[in-house]
Order: structure tokens, then C-alpha cells, then sequence
């Protein structure tokens, strides 16, 4: 009698697993592909189905690429202020006779929340690492009201500590200083501490970007980052770019066991577009803190140096569409002879690919630089599943030879159009990034960028299909792996 009450019961628990497992691939069938990219959808259904326990679990905790409702209204709300706010401004005469494309661009952007397109302001590149650090602190010690510091990750360490001084010393005779950083991104990296105690020492009114901390009511998806770089100097200067505010081995053991260092690029900013660099903070610091900063206009354009068209596009979870991915997209439909691309994380999405194989089969040029050596496994042979692609459509890929990391991130558009910024070309950066980029109409610009290219192109080597075509099966294996991943969005 034991032994039937036994059976029973094992029995009934197969029955319970087995109805739970097929409500969960039903629910998961219903619920997932809802909204979200065919890719990502199966990618998700593929999880679930052959892992379901952690596929469920991941899917509960990542499985939203969006920020909470909270947030996002904001973001809503920041967008119509700034509409309203900068309509009908003076933001300096913009340059004559665009191409009917950029106009249309221009608008799109605006209608995803980008900034308004200014004129008369000045761009200049900076291309060496310790030199930007340099120039940012230069500008620092400018300041006369306030110094406004927002950046992916920012550390006190040797190489940055003349920028930390500079700080210090404007806060000394009263300047204010805001900080803006990210938290998941620094709280496991060296000197972390030691930053938060420099800031509050120095009097620094800062604060953590996008936390995780469930237990002070601060939660969001974990792996949601804001990845902007910036600095803005009294509404005089700004500037942007790809590069954090740390040593160039970010001073991780790994990557300097490996002698591995980043090469950045930044851009100093003059002229209206700097309240458009400053009006992204002023956004990011009342989301992370509800306080709208008294004395300071949204808007407070200044005349600029030079004569280039420049617009800031900021893109992440908090917007409707991805504005980053659709800025791109246009971009590359609208060459006509030359597409050069810098991206040290190409994860292209299905359409992003297929715009990039179109413009070679009209016969544009296509240029790619990545790096030789990779920092992150599973973006590096993520990216690498489309290297044959790429170049079977005539993409000539160029490999920034290691131990270095090219980190910088550029488009440039025949002669005359360029995007610079913190936006890498994957899919982490379209859906889960906030991110900044910078759009640049002028040929001295894209001349200054044409000069960067050459210089990374001299520091490359050309990847050949007859090379590529040599790679062994366990790397095409684990490359074809790594990309199902990148889709798990």
C-alpha cells in the first residue's frame, strides 16, 4: 500500500513539471515576441526552451530593455520641454545649400528627441589619450560658475589626477561642480572608493547614474548603462567623445597583464551646440536626482569660432525608438562615395547589415576599423560572425593592431557629414545604452576626421576573405555562438 501511495506521488510531480513546462513554452510564445526584433524573439524562445529555468530567470531580470515607467515619463516630458524650449531660438546661421537628405535627417532626429541643429560653432578633434585629459583640465580651470562632469566611468587615478585637480581647484574658490557617473560600470573598478571620497572632499555635488541599489528603492535592469561622455564648462565649452576619465588600461590586472591600452577620441566644443551637450546633462541630472538646477538655461546659446552645423542626438532605454540606430541607417543610405566606420563593438542588426551591404553594391566605398585584440569575449566573436559578410560585399576591414584597443567611435560621410560620440554600432548600444552623438555638417570637420582615420589606417592591417576564410572550425563555431547571444535583448 507504501509502495502505491509512492508512485502517486511521483507521478503527480511529473504531471506538475510537465503542465508547468508547457504553460511556460505557451506563455513564452504569447508574451516574448510582442514588440521586440525577430532576432532577439527567437534568441529569447531559444533560451527558455533548452534551458528553461535560467532562460525564465534571465528573461525576468533583462528581458525589459527599458527603463521603469517612472523614468521614462520624464524622458518624455524632458523632450517636449526641450521642444518648446528651443523652438525659435537663435542658434546661429546654419550653413547654405544642405543636401535635401541632411535637412530630412535633421528633422527625424528632432522628432526623436534630438536637440535643435545649430551654426557658427567650432569642432576640434583630439586624438591622443593623455591629450584630451589635458585639454578637458585646461578647460576646467577656465570655469567661472560651474563645471558639469558626466562620464560612463571616471576614476582617480595617476593618469587623471591632473583633471581631479583641476576640479579641486575651481570648487576652492567657488565654483560649482556636478557629477554625474555610472554606477554598475565603477563600483568594481579600482579606486572607486577613492573617487567618492576626492568628489565629497572636493565638495562635488554628485551622483550615481542609473543604480542598482533595490534596498534604498533604486532598481532598474541590471545591464542598462549610460554610457555618455562629457564635460561642460560654463556653457562655454563642451566637449564629447568616446573616452572615459581613467588610465588607459582602465587599471584592470587583466588588461594590463595583457598590455592592453585604449585609444580614444574626443572633441572640444565651442558655440551654440554646447547648450545642447549641456542641456543632455541637465536631462540626465534631474532623472537621477528630480532637481531642475536654478540659474542655469536650458538654452543659454553663445556664439561660436567657427562655421560648421552640428546637432547632439542622445539615445538610450528612456526614448521610444532607437535614435541612435535610425541616425546611422540614414546616414548610410544617403552616401554616395565613401562610408568610413570606427566601431571597436560592430554587432550589426539585420538592417544595419544589409544598409552597409546595399551601399557597397552601389558602388560606395566602405571602410571598417576594429580592433585586432579583444577586451570583451562575447561582443569580440559576436563581431567576428560578420567579418565574411562583410567582406564578400567589398567592406575593407582594417584590424588596429594590438595590444591596442580601438575605442574610439565615427562615422564619416563622403566630405562633408561625420558622427562622432559614445555610441558603439552593437545592439547594446542601440537598445540598452544611454548614449550621446554628436552630427557634424562641415569639410573641416570631416577633414580633421579623414586625418584621424589615415592615422589608425597606418597602425592597421588589412583582413583579407582569403585570410579570413582560414580560420579554424572551433573559432567559426564559437564566433556563429556568441552572435545567437547578442541578441538577447
Amino acid at each position: 500500500m507504501l509502495n502505491i501511495t509512492v508512485d502517486w506521488t511521483w507521478t503527480w510531480w511529473v504531471v506538475l513539471v510537465m503542465i508547468v513546462d508547457i504553460t511556460i513554452r505557451v506563455l513564452a510564445v504569447i508574451v516574448i515576441p510582442r514588440n521586440r526584433r525577430p532576432t532577439a524573439a527567437m534568441a529569447w524562445l531559444l533560451a527558455i526552451y533548452f534551458i528553461p529555468i535560467i532562460g525564465v530567470l534571465l528573461f525576468v531580470m533583462i528581458g525589459n530593455p527599458r527603463l521603469p515607467r517612472v523614468r521614462r515619463k520624464k524622458q518624455e516630458q524632458l523632450n517636449d520641454y526641450i521642444r518648446r524650449t528651443s523652438h525659435g531660438l537663435d542658434l546661429g546661421t546654419l550653413r547654405p545649400n544642405p543636401p535635401v537628405w541632411f535637412a530630412q535627417l535633421v528633422r527625424l532626429n528632432r522628432n526623436l528627441g534630438a536637440m535643435p541643429l545649430s551654426g557658427e560653432n567650432d569642432a576640434k578633434l583630439i586624438a591622443g589619450y593623455e591629450d584630451s585629459l589635458a585639454a578637458m583640465a585646461h578647460a576646467i580651470r577656465q570655469a567661472q560658475r560651474y563645471v558639469h562632469v558626466e562620464f560612463y566611468i571616471l576614476q582617480a587615478d595617476a593618469t587623471t589626477d591632473d583633471f581631479f585637480r583641476a576640479l579641486e581647484e575651481v570648487a576652492a574658490r567657488g565654483v560649482t561642480v556636478r557629477v554625474l557617473l555610472d554606477h554598475w560600470a565603477n563600483r568594481s573598478k579600482p579606486f572607486y572608493k577613492d573617487t567618492c571620497r576626492r568628489l565629497d572632499a572636493m565638495g562635488a555635488q554628485w551622483h550615481l547614474m542609473l543604480p542598482v541599489q533595490p534596498l534604498k528603492g533604486k532598481y532598474q535592469r541590471p545591464d542598462l548603462r549610460n554610457h555618455r561622455k562629457l564635460l561642460v564648462v560654463d556653457g562655454h565649452v563642451a566637449f564629447t567623445g568616446s573616452q572615459n576619465v581613467t588610465d588607459s588600461t582602465y587599471n584592470l590586472r587583466k588588461n594590463i597583464k595583457r598590455g592592453l591600452h585604449w585609444v580614444d577620441m574626443m572633441a572640444r566644443l565651442d558655440g551654440p551646440v554646447v547648450a545642447s551637450v549641456n542641456a543632455v546633462f541637465l536631462s540626465d541630472w534631474y532623472s537621477e536626482t528630480d532637481e531642475v538646477i536654478e540659474g542655469i538655461e536650458l538654452f543659454d546659446v553663445r556664439t561660436g569660432t567657427g562655421d560648421l552645423d552640428c546637432q547632439v542626438i542622445p539615445s538610450g532605454p528612456g526614448f521610444e525608438f532607437q535614435n541612435n540606430l535610425k541616425l546611422f541607417m540614414t546616414l548610410l543610405f544617403a552616401a554616395r562615395e565613401k562610408i568610413i566606420i570606427v566601431s571597436p563593438y560592430f554587432v550589426p542588426d539585420e538592417g544595419l547589415l544589409l544598409a552597409i551591404q546595399t551601399a557597397c553594391q552601389r558602388g560606395v566605398h566602405v571602410e571598417l576599423f576594429v580592433s585586432e585584440e579583444g577586451d570583451q569575449a562575447m561582443v569580440y566573436h559576436a563581431q567576428r560572425s560578420y567579418y565574411e559578410a562583410l567582406l564578400r560585399s567589398g567592406v575593407k576591414i582594417w584590424m588596429y593592431k594590438r595590444p591596442f584597443i580601438l575605442h574610439s567611435k565615427s562615422m564619416s560621410i563622403d566630405d562633408e557629414v561625420a558622427v562622432i560620440g559614445s555610441s558603439n554600432m552593437d545592439m547594446r548600444s542601440f537598445g540598452l545604452n544611454l548614449e550621446i552623438s554628436l552630427l557634424v555638417r562641415g569639410e573641416e570637420f570631416v577633414s580633421q576626421l579623414r586625418s584621424v582615420e589615415d592615422h589608425y589606417r597606418a597602425l592597421s592591417r588589412e583582413l583579407t576573405l582569403e585570410e579570413w576564410m582560414q580560420q579554424p572550425l572551433r573559432s567559426t563555431v564559437l564566433d556563429n555562438l556568441a552572435r545567437l547571444t547578442s541578441a538577447l535583448q
